[in-house]
């Protein structure tokens, strides 16, 4: 027997806001890190990936532009974003922030739209810091486009280091320890005043806190910024779960 049933409809996921983010499709670490960010239930957070190449080059990174808006597109298009987060460090710097904003407006319905670039400098202008360690898993050009970004807006990296790995899969898998390691080392190189861990693939949220207390200085990383920023465009001011000073 065939069964026909009546149904009615009650409040969508995101009541209090709703979270786009499109990330890469070869990074295995980013949505991990936004689950934790956003663990409200009345927050809707959703995710769209774009496609690109598994080593990371300025010119794979480029080539993302033309796909933004198609990404943006397949986010759900009832729903009107409170903010759309794009979920790549390097390839912001690449790209450029304001185009990005456009690219990814144009193809969904969101009031913000930001980046790990865009957020890192407003990350430093609320902690007041303006020399920064900078940790990338990258080769050196990769970085310098960033770098050079971060320069324009007054925040200076004279201590850099690099794990000098391409392959986004292994970047994923860099341990805490290294990182510990590589950010105590670049802590003595410079009179810097923060820790950035640059890329939103690296697993940072365990280890930044724990830099922190060794160090002495306030640890930033891509996927951190990114979503305070996104927290703090959509008016979800509370960190349910904090991590490290910028957080707190």
């Amino acid at each position: 027997m065939d069964n026909k049933f009546s149904y009615e409809l009650c409040a969508p996921v995101g009541k209090r806001a709703n979270i786009g983010l499109i990330t890469l499709q070869t990074d295995e670490t980013i949505e991990s890190d936004m689950r934790h960010f956003f663990p409200e239930k009345d927050v809707g957070f959703y995710v769209s990936r774009i496609a690109c190449a598994p080593e990371t080059t300025k010119n794979a990174l480029s080539k993302m532009e033309a796909d933004l808006p198609r990404s943006a597109r397949l986010l759900p298009p009832p729903i009107e974003f409170d903010v759309v987060g794009y979920g790549c460090t390097s390839g912001t710097a690449v790209i450029g922030a304001e185009k990005i904003s456009k690219l990814i407006s144009s193809g969904c319905n969101t009031q913000k739209v930001t980046d790990p670039l865009t957020a890192l400098i407003s990350a430093c202008d609320k902690l007041n810091i303006s020399r920064l360690g900078f940790l990338s898993p990258y080769v050196a050009d990769v970085s310098l486009t960033l770098r050079t970004a971060l320069k324009r807006n007054g925040i200076d990296s004279p201590a850099f280091g690099s794990f000098n790995e391409s392959t986004e899969t292994n970047v994923a898998k860099i341990s805490g320890k290294s990182l510990l390691d590589a950010s105590v080392t670049l802590s003595k190189q410079a009179s810097i005043e923060a820790i950035f861990l640059s890329c939103t693939n690296l697993q940072t949220i365990n280890v930044i806190e724990e830099i922190e207390n060794k160090c002495g200085l306030p640890v930033m990383s891509s996927n951190q910024v990114l979503a305070w920023h996104m927290r703090s465009l959509s008016s979800l001011a509370l960190m349910p779960r904090a991590v490290g000073s910028l957080m707190r």
